[in-house]
């Protein structure tokens, strides 16, 4: 299956090579000059918009303000409520279509909730780049901050795997996935931006984080587009 796997990859990046190169030949006469870079959102809950209306959640709102901006992007939902680094890995081949310029990676929250060694998501997290790498498309890592529940031990093994990647693969790092909330409420309220479940963000909080996250994308997608 690995073999299968690696050869879709090349494929898709050769496919990928000759759509930029056809793409570049119109550019160059002015035909294609608003093809948008596509952006695929490999995550969990916090990215498919767990609990939140139709274009609350995180890829509506952040494909918005992109918008607003007047970045020529298309943001696609790859989140699926509940995955763990194993789950996105599992199905990172099929999130990379031959027209997918970027990956943002936000999985590795539902593993420290488990409990997951953090090897074990630091193989699949790197896994998932193999394929973005494989693929021809640059990658952007959206990491979640662990607490202190399971020691001091893990904590810092699972909130070394972040960074530590980003320069392994030559990936882009964004802040962790929460940090703009924490940075918003500070000592105040939390409830104000989060949803009855305490875990996850309401239609506030979602816009808040888009905030923060928006201009780590904004680089995902100039780099994607070179």
């Amino acid at each position: 299956m690995g073999g299968l796997l690696r050869l879709r990859s090349v494929g898709y990046g050769a496919v990928r090579g000759l759509r930029n190169l056809a793409l570049g030949l119109l550019i160059g006469t002015g035909a294609a000059a608003a093809q948008p870079v596509v952006i695929a959102a490999l995550g969990d809950s916090l990215t498919a918009g767990y609990g939140l209306a139709e274009g609350e959640g995180f890829v509506p709102t952040m494909q918005a303000w992109l918008d607003d901006r007047g970045a020529e992007v298309e943001l696609r939902n790859a989140g699926v409520s509940g995955d763990t680094t194993a789950g996105g890995l599992a199905r990172v081949d099929w999130t990379l279509t031959d027209d997918v310029d970027g990956l943002i990676v936000a999985l590795g929250a539902n593993d420290m909730l488990r409990g997951i060694d953090p090897a074990v998501t630091r193989q699949n997290l790197a896994g998932i780049l193999d394929a973005a790498g494989e693929a021809g498309v640059e990658a952007l890592l959206f990491g979640i901050a662990a607490p202190g529940n399971y020691g001091p031990d893990y904590q810092r093994a699972f909130d070394a795997i972040y960074p530590e990647l980003a320069e392994d693969y030559d990936a882009l790092l964004g802040p962790t996935f929460l940090a703009p909330l924490r940075d918003a409420v500070g000592e105040g309220d939390p409830a104000s931006v989060m949803q009855a479940d305490g875990i996850h963000p309401n239609a506030a909080g979602v816009e808040i984080i888009v905030e923060g996250l928006g201009p780590s994308v904004l680089e995902l997608a100039k780099r994607a587009r070179r």
